[in-house]
């Protein structure tokens, strides 16, 4: 088939070039010239494994390629995926102004009946007000993704389900056909009514955060009672009912999705009058914004005054394995400690270009040890193999105080503390500690 996809970031780029290496002819659309030169040179503007090759290879046989063209996108397609951000708004609803464009900008162009299909993360009623607002021969379905940064091109091409949710029998057709190759593989499609399917992918993200949130109120109640929480999340993660994914204590979650998604169900359970619904959405997201101001108490327990201290902090990313710092709660720790009077200085192996754009005012390092040299303390902030990987003796060599804070279960603190490290660990795992003393004190 013939489609286009709009909004070329991570979710709508990865979208594109999925589908053309499926067997469809794809046309993305962005605003911004800069992007759509580097993807039609097969390279995409942000880190995602595999993503570059797949580029590259369908443009080089003709089934992909990018346009800034609205009038090119309607001249080539009926139909037309939509990717675009739709960014939390301060009082947690979403933005939706980037969609509203895509209609305004697609619909004067279009010739006879077409179908907008959107893959935003969207409160329910947007895809009617969508076709409301389109007021012609423009179906609107919508077909949430549930992609991981890391993993996107493998959570597009082999998804644990696909769910779209549509009214006219001729939406639903052209969604089974255009995932005709995955559902013969053996993925699952739901087709729902457009309330259900503009739900899941909030519902989704927030229930993930709910389960990040329980462990790490479960890591304070173990680093209070020198319980274990690794051994705890290995025992609840081994009940078929619960299951391990999402069960590792630490920092908490952030990105572009998972906090703004939690808010945004939230937001719209409120405004519903669903009060049970906001008051727990709500919990969740308490718990894991307190997390940032628990780690720059560990820096301060571990130090004392910040003022004049030099403080190495490991990660920038929101999480391993990309170069996102969107919603980066290590950024913000970093940029707190800044604020409190210390020399900050950032080390992240792939995100310290996009962090140096958010945080200019931080210092940055081309390594680890780079980062350490004349600290006095080392905060651990992104899981980074990398890091746990480095060696306690030869970062020692370097620091001014062997002091580090782990606030992701980053490193091995029994390794760092034997190797005569003060090892602070903000969920306890290295020793039965609370989480203000450092491993070993108890």
């Amino acid at each position: 088939m013939r489609m286009t996809t709009i909004g070329c970031g991570h979710l709508g780029a990865t979208h594109a070039a999925c589908m053309a290496s499926i067997g469809h002819d794809v046309l993305g659309v962005d605003i911004d010239d800069d992007k759509v030169s580097l993807l039609n040179s097969g390279k995409a503007w942000f880190h995602e494994p595999g993503l570059d090759e797949l580029l590259a290879e369908n443009i080089q046989v003709g089934r992909l390629r990018f346009t800034t063209s609205f009038a090119d996108a309607a001249e080539f397609a009926r139909v037309h995926f939509v990717g675009v951000a739709t960014p939390g708004q301060p009082d947690g609803s979403y933005d939706l102004s980037q969609l509203h464009a895509v209609v305004s900008s697609l619909v004067p162009h279009l010739r006879g009946e077409s179908l907008l299909i959107g893959k935003s993360t969207v409160p329910p009623g947007t895809a009617a007000a969508l076709r409301e607002m389109a007021a012609g021969d423009l179906d609107v379905a919508w077909n949430p993704e549930f992609l991981r940064e890391g993993f996107a091109v493998q959570d597009t091409l082999r998804p644990d389900r696909i769910v779209a949710g549509a009214l006219s029998a001729s939406a639903v057709e052209t969604v089974r056909e255009i995932y005709r190759p995955l559902t013969e593989a053996g993925v699952p499609l739901l087709i729902t009514d457009p309330a259900t399917s503009e739900l899941v992918k909030g519902a989704a993200n927030a229930f993930v955060d709910t389960k990040v949130s329980f462990i790490n109120a479960m890591a304070d109640i173990c680093a209070a009672t020198g319980g274990d929480i690794s051994v705890l999340a290995s025992a609840l993660g081994m009940d078929p009912r619960i299951g391990p994914a999402f069960l590792k204590a630490g920092l908490g979650y952030g990105g572009a999705c998972l906090p703004k998604d939690v808010r945004g169900l939230g937001t719209f359970a409120r405004r519903l009058g669903v009060l049970n619904a906001d008051s727990l959405l709500a919990a969740v997201d308490a718990v894991n914004s307190s997390r940032q101001g628990q780690v720059v108490s560990l820096v301060r327990e571990a130090l004392g005054m910040l003022a004049g201290k030099r403080v190495a902090v490991w990660g920038a990313a929101f999480k391993a394995g990309t170069d996102d710092v969107r919603d980066s709660v290590a950024l913000r720790i970093a940029d707190q400690l800044h604020g409190l009077g210390a020399t900050v200085t950032v080390y992240d192996p792939m995100a310290n270009g996009n962090a140096l754009v958010a945080f200019p005012e931080l210092a940055y390092a081309d390594s680890a040890v780079g980062a350490a040299v004349g600290a006095d303390a080392v905060v651990v902030v992104t899981a980074w193999p990398e890091f746990a990987q480095a060696s306690p003796a030869a970062v020692g060599g370097v620091v001014a105080r062997m002091v580090v804070i782990d606030s992701c279960q980053g490193i091995g603190g029994r390794a760092w503390q034997q190797a005569g490290w003060n090892v602070f660990s903000l969920t306890g795992v290295g020793g039965p500690v609370s989480r203000a003393r450092h491993v070993g004190a108890a």
